[in-house]
């Protein structure tokens, strides 16, 4: 595990409306608001983390929430699901949840084996809900309506849809260290054995699927996890010796980061497991107080009067 690509850190989508975003996912799907913060490259726009009680790599879904973005639309050289863990015997919950809350959803349906449920979010970003085969073991985060026998535990997987799903694969089994699991008609599931659970990527294969546009209600970008920055860094070697075109490291505040573009036209992140949420505020306080860079600190109260509120 710790010179090994461990799965999902991160998956960061984009939104709209940042009310209703910040509703839908800490409300309805009762999600833990693990940072409050802005966009680097745009502060004057959100940038939300929602994952469990302390901001677990493999359970943290973030967003950009861009007032009035153009929807997007789901297509080829994209990655199209998000997929969450779930309990068994949780799927009365969640249908009769989706019906009070007004969530256009799917009927169940099976994938390998495993049950799943698909939704839509407010913005038309498309998650399923996955009672895995493999024990998830993770503690989820709960609230009032949403308790821990029904609640996400975190990711289960992520859907890439593909003209041509070869060259995507190379780097997944290639570099990360992925494995082919399963095959079902043109669904391809690879898996890393390094950790137990966020541990999947489904691969899909379309020859004439037209490219997907990126904008609201689309995955931006899919984080994979690693321990440290000396293994970013020997990853990031790796990448730069087959051609790959790669950032510098960059200093996310929360985790490090290199980007790149895989052969499939999906951005890939590599992001460690240091320093974590917690850096800046306490356990206890995550998600409660609107945390800046330091670039920005000075510009707090300018800031605090051009960003959506949230209550």
């Amino acid at each position: 595990m710790e010179n090994s690509i461990n799965g999902i850190h991160h998956i960061t989508a984009i939104a709209g409306n940042a009310k209703r975003n910040y509703d839908f996912y800490t409300k309805t799907l009762g999600l833990h608001m693990v940072k409050k913060t802005v966009n680097f490259d745009d502060p004057e726009t959100y940038h939300f983390y929602y994952g469990d009680k302390v901001g677990t790599p493999g359970t943290i879904l973030t967003f950009f929430p861009w007032e009035n973005i153009q929807t997007g639309r789901r297509g080829a050289r994209q990655a199209t699901e998000i997929g969450y863990s779930v309990p068994e015997n949780s799927f009365d919950f969640w249908l009769k949840r989706f019906e009070d809350h007004n969530v256009t959803y799917n009927k169940i349906a099976e994938k390998f084996g495993e049950p799943y449920l698909t939704f839509l979010d407010p913005d038309g970003l498309k998650l399923e809900l996955t009672a895995s085969k493999t024990p998830d073991l993770r503690l989820p985060w709960e609230t009032e309506e949403v308790k821990a026998e029904n609640a996400t535990k975190g990711f289960h997987s992520i859907t890439i849809t593909t003209n041509k799903m070869q060259p995507t694969a190379d780097i997944l089994t290639g570099v990360f260290g992925y494995k082919l699991l399963e095959q079902n008609v043109n669904r391809f599931r690879f898996v890393t054995d390094a950790v137990d659970n966020a541990a999947i990527v489904d691969l899909v294969e379309v020859a004439g699927e037209v490219a997907g546009h990126v904008a609201g209600g689309s995955v931006h970008h899919v984080a994979f996890r690693v321990a440290n920055e000396e293994v970013l860094m020997q990853y990031r070697e790796k990448l730069v010796a087959l051609g790959m075109n790669i950032t510098e490291k960059i200093d996310r505040n929360y985790f490090y980061s290199l980007y790149f573009r895989e052969p499939g036209g999906v951005l890939f992140e590599l992001a460690t497991d240091n320093p974590g949420f917690a850096v800046d505020e306490a356990v206890e306080e995550l998600g409660l107080g609107l945390k800046l860079p330091a670039q920005y600190e000075q510009h707090r109260n300018a800031l605090i009067k051009v960003l959506p509120k949230l209550d």
